[in-house]
């Protein structure tokens, strides 16, 4: 007597449902990208010529020095702290840029002393916040003033820029249809791509975001924090005097009251761009989206015509307010 075996009963396979579900630490960036998209199709709509290459360029152009004093921000903050010199330092790289070549100098020597100079500022400001324990309000509010001062020490007045090498430099362009590409334009977004590559894919950037996150246990997991915090405030330094640096190729000039409130927008553009205040979240592409929400209000009040510029101020204000406010319910809810 043979026994069969018994049939098996085809089962019912179910899709495995995947829930999509997005990340809450990209929800302010995705907040700025949406606000950002809807003022271009606003603008679009009720400007003519609005959403034109030539503009979307100016954009970029026209705020390359505060995209990169962005960038330097997002690293300080980063870590849960700040940097209220940036304004400061931008302002004494364009007056040692625009002194020493009206000395004589070539730009090839003139350039990196005036970056040097951020350099060396942030890295004083990183020693006494971590090694001698100053609150980064105080010690950075300490180089604002300390940096400003010197300005005022080695041009009084405004100096021109009349070196003719660059000259050159500052107008170089590049042409695709109807988009421009300027060299400070350039060296900002690979600035840009610089820090996201540190940030986001060596050991120094996850330890900026481990230190945010919370010194004490940065610490106990053996993290270098003491180099990590003082480099954060040495790349936001060196992207001051980069800044500085990008505005004298701007404005053909140095002048010591340049870049007076600077290191405010700096801050609110890192805020828009879904940084934390507190550290430990925040990407380095919001910042640069943060920025062109600053520029692209300012751009829009040009084009009404009938408002004062001050009205930039206002909607600043209220965007981040609004900004701060939902970062606070996220934390809260993450909490």
């Amino acid at each position: 007597m043979t026994t069969s075996a018994p049939a098996q009963v085809p089962r019912k396979t179910r899709a495995a449902k995947i829930p999509i579900r997005l990340d809450q630490r990209y929800l302010p960036v995705v907040g700025t990208f949406v606000v950002l998209a809807l003022m271009l199709i606003v603008g679009g709509t009720r400007y003519e010529n609005f959403l034109t290459p030539a503009v979307v360029s100016n954009l970029f152009i026209n705020n390359a020095h505060l995209i990169v004093l962005a960038v330097g921000m997002t690293f300080v903050i980063l870590t849960g702290g700040i940097d209220l010199s940036v304004g400061s330092v931008l302002a004494l790289s364009t007056v040692i840029t625009a002194a020493l070549l009206q000395a004589g100098l070539p730009p090839a020597v003139v350039i990196p002393i005036a970056v040097a100079a951020g350099t060396v500022i942030g890295l004083a400001h990183g020693v006494m916040i971590h090694y001698f324990q100053v609150q980064p309000f105080v010690a950075t509010l300490a180089g604002m003033f300390f940096a400003r001062g010197l300005c005022f020490l080695i041009a009084p007045e405004s100096i021109a820029i009349d070196n003719a090498s660059f000259a050159e430099l500052a107008t170089w362009v590049q042409i695709f249809g109807e988009w421009r590409l300027t060299s400070s334009m350039l060296i900002a977004l690979i600035v840009v791509g610089l820090a996201f590559v540190a940030l986001h894919l060596t050991r120094f950037g996850r330890t900026v975001y481990a230190i945010g996150g919370g010194e004490q246990s940065a610490l106990l997991m053996g993290l270098p924090v003491a180099r990590t915090k003082v480099l954060a405030y040495v790349v936001s330094g060196t992207c001051a005097g980069l800044g500085g640096l990008l505005f004298a190729m701007y404005s053909r000039s140095g002048y010591s009251l340049t870049g007076v409130g600077m290191e405010l927008d700096a801050i609110a553009a890192v805020v828009i761009g879904g940084t934390l205040l507190t550290g430990g979240t925040g990407f380095v592409l919001g910042s640069v989206l943060g920025v062109l929400v600053l520029g692209l209000i300012q751009t829009i009040i040009t084009f009404e015509g009938t408002l004062s510029s001050w009205w930039t101020r206002i909607v600043i204000g209220v965007l981040l307010l609004i900004f701060v406010l939902v970062q606070r319910a996220l934390t809260l809810r993450r909490t």
